[in-house]
């Protein structure tokens, strides 16, 4: 009996004892209304604005050469790969047919031109017949009729003689056609490269009643080649001939091949209901590592900013819990003004930090001085954000000017931040050691 109640006091006791340490826990939870924060250190680095698309590699000049007749092919004398020259003979069709219609044009040229000497031998004839009978006609021993008569079969013997002429040139004409045609059977490079495609096998036979049959495709130079890229209208704005150009195909990961704007071409083109624009990059190849056809992952560097001060972007969409959606204060007369030179609306870069850098986020206002003055000093629009800095454990809002952006981090160039500022970039739950408490991080590295 006894043993029994001290069991039971044992246990009472437990329970008691876990209870107090629960209502303990609980106190100090609740009691802490203070929450924790992520913050990063402001410091000064570089930010790089860049384009990024992809695009196909291609030769400068690339021929596609034809046949200009129908045939079979006897001979091929170029394969894929092959260096070839120009005037180089690289492939062969029958010329069986063709000869013959140059034997056939030859005979016929020969007809037209006996038929001319008989023509003229009549015709000269013709005339000797009609002198004459004008002269007997002047002695009135023949009729006016018989000598009309014989002055125009003179006439018409001439004509005729000019009809044979006209027939022997269309068979002179025919023959150069047969010739050409034969000519046409050996098919010659049009130019010094390389093949790069073959389209026909030996025996085949090609058709050029509509158009031409490519049989070969012959790069002029690999060693100078160009990418064909294609730019959302977007972007385009922000490109220049001449700039400086880097990508990467996936046949070298990590071999980085460089580049220059050429052209910008004018012909839009829609990809996936985007408006596109063709930058054309001149490359130069003198390994030969690059080949046509291989994409390009493309990255084009537009503006830099060295040794400024840079927050990350996510520090700028931060809101703590309870702040009002607009986040910054309407842009007054004591508000702070774009420095010289004048304020850059942000833009993010191409690819995933777009959505990072978009100067349409929470907490942005914007100020036109062109809409409060009636003057000819109206400078550009300012991009008005705001951030939270950590201050004595709490979150203090904190108005910035905004510059430049990369998609990660974005420029500072105006406002109530200093190097060192703790920025708030999100709440803090517990590490990864289960306690609770701020985490500090590094600011944006030096790109």
């Amino acid at each position: 009996m006894l043993k029994q109640l001290s069991r039971a006091r044992l246990i009472g006791l437990i329970a008691l004892v876990l209870i107090v340490l629960f209502g303990l826990y609980r106190w100090k939870v609740g009691g802490d209304d203070t929450p924790d924060y992520q913050t990063a250190v402001l410091e000064k680095t570089s930010v790089v604005s860049r384009v990024s698309t992809s695009g196909s590699l291609q030769a400068v000049v690339t021929v596609d050469v034809g046949s200009q007749v129908s045939g079979r092919i006897q001979d091929l004398y170029a394969d894929f790969n092959s260096p070839v020259k120009k005037g180089e003979l690289i492939a062969k069709i029958d010329p069986s047919l063709f000869q013959a219609a140059v034997v056939q044009a030859e005979a016929n040229v020969t007809a037209a031109r006996a038929n001319v000497t008989r023509l003229t031998v009549t015709a000269e004839d013709s005339e000797r017949q009609a002198k004459r009978a004008t002269e007997v006609f002047a002695q009135r021993l023949i009729s006016e009729t018989e000598r009309d008569n014989a002055v125009a079969t003179a006439r018409a013997a001439r004509a005729s003689v000019d009809q044979g002429v006209g027939q022997l040139a269309q068979s002179r004409a025919q023959l150069e056609q047969a010739r050409t045609n034969l000519q046409y059977t050996n098919i010659l490079s049009p130019t010094d490269g390389v093949v790069i495609s073959r389209a026909v096998n030996k025996g085949q036979t090609v058709a050029a009643s509509l158009s031409a049959p490519v049989i070969f495709t012959i790069a002029q130079d690999l060693r100078a080649m160009e990418v064909h890229t294609n730019v959302a209208e977007s972007d385009i704005g922000r490109l220049k001939n001449g700039m400086r150009v880097s990508f990467t195909v996936d046949a070298y990961p990590g071999d980085p091949f460089r580049g220059s704007i050429r052209d910008i071409r004018n012909a839009p083109q829609i990809v996936q209901n985007v408006v596109t624009y063709d930058a054309v990059i001149d490359v130069a190849n003198p390994d030969l590592k690059l080949k046509p056809g291989m994409t390009a992952t493309v990255s084009i560097v537009t503006d830099r900013r060295r040794d400024v001060l840079a927050v990350p972007n996510t520090a700028l969409r931060f809101r703590p819990e309870g702040a009002p959606a607009g986040g910054a204060a309407p842009a007054t007369s004591g508000s702070v003004q774009a420095g010289a030179g004048g304020q850059r609306r942000e833009r993010a870069a191409a690819g995933q930090g777009q959505g990072e850098g978009s100067a349409s986020g929470a907490g942005m206002s914007r100020r036109d001085k062109a809409g409060e003055s009636d003057g000819d000093d109206a400078g550009p629009a300012v991009i008005k954000r705001t951030v939270y800095v950590l201050v004595d454990g709490q979150a203090a809002p904190r108005e910035v000017i905004t510059g430049l952006t990369d998609g990660r981090v974005t420029e500072i160039t105006g406002g109530e931040l200093k190097e060192g500022d703790a920025v708030i970039v999100g709440a803090a739950g517990q590490n990864s050691q289960g306690q609770r408490g701020g985490q500090q991080q590094r600011g944006p590295r030096i790109l």
